[in-house]
């Protein structure tokens, strides 16, 4: 068990009392070893996206050039018109075509992406989900990367708010941190409803990285302002 109290309380920017509060309600996925509350790092991060909850801007780490959001994306690229009328389909079609990260078996992946989705499916609302392994699967972080896949026809991907899915965002992380902050960033730009209308418009990729940059340059003029 990583996680502590002080780790929940840094993460979700929320005081202990809170935390308590969700842990006596049964909200927050938790353990009692030794009289002392620990959290799976794994099972807060499935919580984290169920329950659609933005991170704080500590997780946002941009001195770190691994988890540049537009490095990511540009080596996953956007893949356009993937077939398929469910979810099995639609993941195995988007990762035979998407460039996956060195040294994994394409269906070692989709394998992987399934058993999450089984676990608890990944659609965020609004016609976005975001597939991805439970735990990291990339040892080395210059292969992590993240693929955006538009959907031929909208999946039921069992959202919450029961809208069918027209786009994918594939995450390919290498460690626990990463991908926090990724999944954070992420969550970010599909609550801007312009960048949603991009994507269900099927948004070119030269338009969807320029929006990209934008939003990490604005990240980053606020990591330098909170650092000064």
């Amino acid at each position: 068990m990583e996680l502590k109290i002080k780790d929940i309380v840094g993460l979700l920017q929320v005081n202990e009392k809170t935390v308590y509060r969700w842990i006596k309600e049964k909200k927050i996925p938790c353990y009692r070893i030794n009289h002392q509350y620990r959290f799976n790092r794994a099972e807060i991060n499935e919580w984290i996206l169920s329950n659609r909850i933005e991170l704080s801007s500590s997780l946002i780490n941009l001195g770190l050039a691994d988890h540049n959001l537009p490095r990511l994306l540009e080596k996953g690229g956007i893949v356009p018109s993937v077939p398929g009328s469910s979810i099995v389909e639609v993941i195995t079609n988007a990762v035979e075509r998407i460039h996956t990260p060195q040294g994994l078996k394409k269906e070692d992946i989709i394998l992987a992406l399934m058993r999450r989705e089984e676990l608890m499916p990944t659609a965020i609302g609004r016609g976005v989900a975001i597939p991805h392994p439970r735990n990291p699967i990339v040892t080395d972080p210059k292969n992590a990367s993240i693929s955006i896949c538009y959907l031929d026809h909208p999946t039921d991907f069992r959202a919450l708010d029961g809208q069918p899915v027209h786009t994918l965002f594939i995450l390919f992380t290498a460690t626990p941190r990463m991908h926090l902050e990724v999944l954070s960033k992420i969550s970010h730009l599909c609550q801007n409803d312009l960048f949603l209308e991009n994507l269900s418009s099927r948004a070119t990729e030269e338009e969807v990285m320029k929006y990209v940059r934008e939003k990490e340059k604005e990240w980053q003029t606020k990591e330098r302002a909170g650092n000064d």
